[in-house]
């Protein structure tokens, strides 16, 4: 009998996207809920599965992964199921969208939701969450122009590449990021979070 995957992280991390993934695939799998906020993720027995004391990470068998992006990717390659991309050049696309999304859009928006929500209200400075918001002009105007003419980012239905890109993206609610600029880029992150699994894994 193939041992369940195990998914360590609390959904109000960046194991969100790897829950969301799961349930887009519809696997059999348990949600260790590691906490990152409270001392949990720096444990020996934590340590032992990702060294970088962060979540999410996984166990697949005999495999353990960390990295986000690097899991989901995995899975979805694993998996198919019509998120893993069906030619060698949509893969490529699919990488570069996910590593995109960790190096534009992840820091940045980051900043201004750690600073306008997720911060203690006396250590937050507006005007780092500003300057955060407006180095994310860039980025999201390069986003909204790739979605013109086209709902998912590799052109056909949503993959693996949306996914990766749509959790950084949804941040921008706790950093209070208005997307009336970039309507294209607001209407593909409303299809995305829609979704039945992203709807289910942000229950879980």
């Amino acid at each position: 009998m193939m041992s369940r995957l195990k998914i360590y992280g609390v959904t109000g991390s960046r194991a969100y996207r790897t829950v969301w993934m799961a349930q887009e695939l519809g696997l059999d799998y348990e949600q260790i809920p590691v906490r990152f906020d409270n001392g949990e993720t720096r444990s020996p027995e934590f340590l032992k599965i990702n060294p970088n004391g962060h979540v999410p990470a996984i166990r697949d068998g005999d495999l353990t992964l960390w990295e986000s992006m690097a899991i989901n990717l995995y899975l979805a390659r694993k998996h198919g199921k019509g998120l893993w991309p069906s030619s060698v050049e949509d893969e490529g696309r699919a990488f570069m969208w996910s590593f995109w999304a960790i190096t534009e859009i992840e820091p940045r928006v980051l900043r201004a939701a750690i600073h306008r929500s997720w911060m203690p209200e006396e250590k937050r400075d507006e005007a780092v969450a500003a300057a955060a918001e407006k180095e994310l002009e860039t980025p999201l105007r390069v986003l909204d122009g790739a979605l013109d003419g086209r709902d998912y980012l590799l052109g056909g239905g949503f993959t693996v590449a949306d996914l990766n890109l749509a959790d950084p993206v949804s941040w921008t609610r706790p950093a209070k990021i208005g997307l009336g600029a970039f309507p294209r880029v607001e209407a593909w992150l409303k299809r995305c979070l829609d979704r039945p699994a992203a709807r289910a894994a942000r229950k879980g």
